[in-house]
């Protein structure tokens, strides 16, 4: 699939196992979240561009680097949120907005409900977080809200991916590269990941 990266790691492996497990309880949910955001994170930060800077240690002037690009991080509310620290620890001087988008059962169709980001996302580099890719519906959604407010260059980070969600996101947004720790089989009848790890919204915050 285009611009459709599996991370492969070990240790992602170990924690999706344990996000999958239907006996894992929210604390213990949200730190393998946390830890398999922060190997995602570091990822997709190859892709971000330095700029050369001027440093003085004790001893002399050298050369050193710096971002060339704001970096903003945009959870798609509930979810998303249990990504955000991981991203915020590899890269802690990100800014973050939010995205909210409901899901109407009926259409799976996204509704948007919240929405707020730093200014200048055209000039910066925009990841956007979401624990799911299931129909794409609220992925492409928020992607397409990102775009019609500047934002120019974008990355999709989820944890684990149905394959009708990466066609969704390559048909409506070609240009997006998505990263995530597993391309899982298929979606159930009311559009549910499977194998998946059931709704990472309620898991994360113990609301079942």
């Amino acid at each position: 699939m285009k611009n459709f990266y599996i991370v492969d790691h070990p240790l992602i492996k170990k924690d999706l196992t344990i996000l999958r497990d239907k006996n894992t309880q929210p604390e213990i949910f949200r730190s393998a979240l946390h830890r398999i955001s922060n190997l995602l994170a570091a990822e997709i930060s190859k892709n971000i561009i330095l700029e050369q800077t001027e440093v003085e240690t004790p001893l002399e002037k050298t050369i050193g680097y710096k971002l060339k690009k704001q970096i903003v991080l945009v959870p798609v509310l509930r979810a998303g949120l249990g990504m955000v620290n991981g991203f915020l620890e590899l890269i802690p001087d990100s800014k973050v907005g939010h995205i909210g988008l409901q899901r109407n059962e009926e259409t799976l169709e996204p509704i948007e409900y919240y929405f707020k980001t730093p200014s200048e996302l055209e000039k910066s580099d925009v990841i956007l977080l979401d624990p799911m890719l299931a129909t794409g519906g609220s992925a492409s959604g928020a992607i397409t809200y990102l775009k019609n407010r500047g934002a120019q260059t974008i990355y999709f980070a989820c944890i684990v991916a149905a394959p009708s969600g990466v066609q969704r996101i390559n048909s409506d947004h070609p240009e997006v590269k998505i990263y995530s720790a597993s391309l899982d089989r298929e979606l159930n009848n009311k559009g549910y990941i499977l194998p998946g790890l059931g709704d990472a919204g309620d898991r994360t915050f113990g609301t079942l």
